[in-house]
């Protein structure tokens, strides 16, 4: 189901009276003035519900005679909530475009000449800091710390400060002395 059908569908179950026409049809297809009757509502008011449901596929009508006879679309109800959320969206490009985006400018903000100015405040920056400290590491190599030290050390003066986030977020791991690049 694609996300703006998803949107219009979840807006309209979030209205009582849509929830309640639904939970009418279905036990059974019906025309406007029954529903009205059945609800205590004017058939105007139902018209406009129904309306909004027809638009968001929860509901299907057909002719018959002088009516339009609703019924639910039972197919619409069927896949699960975290069916719907696991499709991918049509935004994820936007966003991951956004995210590259906004790495870029931290990168460009913090670093001059390959060096760090300062160590962010903010943890969502400082970890775009340190994963782009942690591409100067080979992966499955170890290192001591003075290696590990020595590396840091050629991005800004504060090493200790530096490994010990490194370890923190899990960037890099330390066993008896030993560092390695956590393999992503």
């Amino acid at each position: 189901m694609a996300e703006d059908n998803v949107i219009k569908l979840f807006k309209c179950l979030s209205d009582k009276s849509r929830l309640q026409i639904l939970k009418s049809l279905i036990h059974e297809d019906m025309y406007v003035e029954l529903l009205a009757e059945r609800l205590d509502l004017a058939p105007s008011t139902i018209s406009f519900h129904l309306k909004k449901l027809e638009d968001a596929n929860a509901v299907t009508s057909r002719k018959e005679q002088y009516y339009n006879i609703y019924s639910i679309n039972k197919e619409v109800f069927k896949a699960s909530i975290l069916d719907i959320i696991k499709e991918e969206s049509t935004e994820a490009d936007l966003q991951k475009e956004r995210e590259d985006n906004y790495r870029k400018k931290v990168i460009e903000n913090f670093f001059e000449y390959g060096k760090l100015k300062n160590i962010p405040a903010q943890r969502k920056k400082r970890l775009i800091i340190l994963e782009e400290i942690a591409k100067a590491f080979q992966p499955e190599r170890e290192y001591t710390e003075r290696e590990v030290n020595i590396i840091i050390a050629d991005f800004h003066d504060d090493f200790c400060t530096l490994r010990r986030e490194m370890v923190g977020e899990n960037i890099l791991t330390r066993t008896n002395a030993i560092y390695r690049l956590v393999a992503n």
